[in-house]
């Protein structure tokens, strides 16, 4: 199924919406809707809801509609372009949620490949084919993380997504100067979006169209600016990504690699440092959450190494 044309080109600084948990596991919908005009007000060049960070596999289908409408109404009230993430293991709860979030009209629906057993090629082209049939010409977005049961290698990529010409678009980690280089070669004719982190390198290597971004979970408006920074200073905005980088490694991911916490964890680390927004370190049960302790004891350290992402 082609995708209805014409869409906007998809691309730049994207915000995930998280989700923030009371002590007994409900979502607080009020600080949702804070949180949503929050990053309206930043500037952000969009928003997404339900990817990891947004607890999207941990969520009924009642929360999940709730959710999607919050963010499309506010959303369209300002011209704030947004993403709904369709995505959960199961593929016919994923579908449903796709067809769902097609009548909210968004800039792109995301999905992941279904994830409890690894899908072949010829498994991943068919179920792409029936969400671009459930998004009704709404474009798609491929969710393809490292954690996936199947990481797709660039040319597999590419493959797939010709055979689905509505994904217009993939998120997913990106690697060395090979790497690189086989992405180029497979994924020109799509937008791509690399870790957040890594978004100076991946605009210098003409590969990224932006990112999904954990550095707009830390600050918004300070993410925002690096963006825009790219296209201006590209060799500053590269420096600072050195400095990004080597915060992230030194101070959050050994919650990841040292202590086994989630991604989704340390997005919600990284939004109580940058103390933008009522989100929380709380995680749904049965995943642990960070001591907000931690995010206090940092915040000092982010804003000493990274005072660029804090104007």
């Amino acid at each position: 199924m082609n995708v209805k044309t014409p869409h906007p080109a998809i691309g730049g600084n994207w915000a995930s919406l998280l989700l923030p948990i009371a002590a007994d596991d409900s979502i607080e919908f009020d600080k949702l809707g804070e949180e949503i005009d929050i990053l309206i007000d930043a500037g952000v060049d969009g928003i997404y809801s339900n990817g990891t960070a947004g607890e999207f596999h941990n969520q009924t289908e009642e929360e999940f509609d709730r959710i999607q409408e919050m963010l499309a109404e506010r959303c369209k009230a300002s011209s704030m372009p947004f993403v709904i993430g369709a995505c959960q293991p199961d593929p016919l709860i994923m579908l449903n949620r796709a067809r769902r979030a097609a009548a909210l009209n968004p800039r792109a629906i995301q999905v992941i490949l279904p994830d409890w057993w690894p899908l072949t090629d010829a498994e991943a082209v068919d179920f792409l084919k029936r969400a671009a049939e459930a998004a009704e010409g709404i474009p798609l977005i491929l969710y393809n993380p490292p954690h996936a049961k199947r990481v797709l290698a660039p040319k597999e990529l590419g493959m797939a997504c010709a055979a689905a010409p509505a994904v217009i678009g993939i998120k997913l980690a990106d690697g060395d100067a090979s790497w690189y280089a086989e992405t180029r070669r497979h994924l020109s004719g799509l937008s791509l979006f690399v870790p957040g982190h890594h978004l100076a390198t991946g605009i210098k290597e003409g590969v990224a169209a932006g990112s999904f971004s954990n550095v707009a979970c830390l600050s918004p408006r300070g993410a925002q600016l690096w963006t825009l920074s790219t296209r201006s200073d590209l060799d500053g905005a590269l420096e600072l990504e050195g400095r990004i980088c080597a915060f992230m490694e030194t101070h959050i991911v050994p919650f990841r690699q040292q202590l086994g916490y989630s991604n989704a964890a340390l997005d919600k680390l990284l939004s109580v440092i940058g103390n933008w927004g009522p989100v929380g370190t709380r995680l749904r049960s049965p995943y642990r959450s960070i001591d907000a302790a931690e995010a206090v004891r940092l915040r000092r350290i982010a804003r000493s190494e990274l005072p660029d992402l804090f104007p």
